[in-house]
């Protein structure tokens, strides 16, 4: 299984975008995480900057940590594309027949950081009916 330290999951979002801007060819995977940094243009200088591997984003200042968000986005493409759990993708129609796709994704996202942190607070797996319940609740 894949299990990318967090500077290894920064490197990737960064050399994706890196690739990105200068034409260079990339995976699929890498594609896809450059598409939704395209649609974050608030976090394109953070990714191109010298301290983005090392610098730290906490609520405490009031600030979100691109590289998390960026890779929740990533984690729902996923779930999209294999519909897991099940549902998910219906319920993603339904939020984006209401509003446009980005933000029926950030819909999403709210709720599977939620998830996980209920997750790691209780110390147990993501609750997926929960998951899913929150996205169905924002319809």
């Amino acid at each position: 299984m894949f299990n990318p330290s967090r500077d290894q999951a920064r490197q990737f979002l960064i050399d994706a975008w890196r690739k990105r801007r200068s034409s260079l060819p990339a995976t699929t995977l890498e594609v896809l995480a450059a598409d939704l940094v395209d649609l974050h243009p608030e976090y394109h200088e953070l990714l191109e900057a010298t301290d983005a591997l090392t610098r730290e984003w906490t609520p405490e200042q009031g600030e979100s940590n691109p590289f998390l968000h960026l890779s929740l986005h990533l984690a729902i493409e996923e779930q999209l594309s294999i519909d897991q759990p099940p549902g998910i993708r219906k319920a993603f129609e339904q939020l984006s027949a209401r509003s446009d796709r980005h933000n029926a994704l950030h819909g999403i996202l709210e709720c599977l950081g939620e998830t996980i942190w209920r997750a790691q607070r209780d110390g147990t797996g993501p609750d997926g009916a929960a998951y899913l319940d929150c996205i169905q609740r924002r319809q």
